[in-house]
């Protein structure tokens, strides 16, 4: 089985089989190193929807701190993927329908100490998890549409981090940098022959660059999706879904 790894804009459709949650999908029915590995990668960065959904359930900041490392260690240390249908394969609904369980079920106070198995599965930052969740919660959604929110505004915020790498490591780290604020459909605080001013660049250079940026901002968004669902018709679709919270 070939390692996980993120595909590039220019790469088929075949490249899909060595996503994240693919990987774990196809070993869930056996003991694979690689698809441990794949989902604890899948589990380091999706943790902030977790934690903001149990703590809309009505859990306290350090208590959702815990319930959310005690999720992931039993996610990891248990064989709960066998549940996972192929069908219904996305690790958006996976995760979600397997925590609901878990705070229902599987949760007893009186093992508090035990929590976690004293490990750190996933680097959760209180503070900033805290803050974070106060900044975005204000609208008293629910806890699933909160949750869908939050991973909404993760996938944008894990697009955006791999596009300024992208930048940054060919020497355009500049041009990211000015650019970065035309990225969001909002009308941008500068015009294109402002950000020309600052970079040296007219203003149809500008408009050129932006637009490249933009299409491959779309890509690398595709391709976060792409580590989290199981097949590549799915991607448009989450897209769609995940997106869909902020409506109505």
């Amino acid at each position: 089985m070939p390692e996980p790894r993120e595909p590039t804009s220019s790469e088929p459709a075949g490249w899909f089989v060595t996503t994240h949650w693919s990987v774990v999908l196809a070993a869930r029915d056996e003991e694979s190193p690689r698809a441990t590995d794949a989902l604890a990668q899948l589990c380091r960065t999706y943790w902030y929807p977790l934690y903001a959904y149990i703590r809309r359930r009505g859990h306290a900041p350090h208590d959702a701190q815990d319930l959310t490392q005690e999720f992931f260690a039993q996610l990891l240390e248990k064989n709960i993927l066998k549940a996972v249908q192929q069908e219904r394969g996305k690790f958006r609904w996976f995760l979600l329908s397997a925590v609901k369980r878990f705070l229902a079920n599987e949760w007893n106070r009186e093992q508090a100490a035990k929590r976690g198995g004293g490990q750190s599965i996933v680097s959760l930052d209180e503070e900033t998890a805290e803050g974070r969740y106060q900044y975005e919660s204000g609208d008293d959604a629910a806890p699933d549409k909160l949750f869908n929110q939050s991973w909404a505004m993760t996938l944008l915020e894990q697009a955006q981090e791999r596009l300024q790498r992208e930048y940054h490591a060919s020497g355009r780290g500049p041009l990211f940098d000015q650019l970065k604020i035309f990225l969001s459909g909002d009308r941008a605080p500068i015009s294109h022959a402002e950000a020309g001013a600052v970079l040296g660049m007219n203003e149809g250079a500008v408009k050129v660059a932006v637009h490249r940026l933009r299409q491959r901002y779309r890509d690398c968004l595709r391709g976060q999706i792409a580590q989290t669902v199981s097949t590549p018709a799915e991607v448009e679709e989450e897209i769609q879904q995940s997106f869909a919270a902020f409506s109505g």
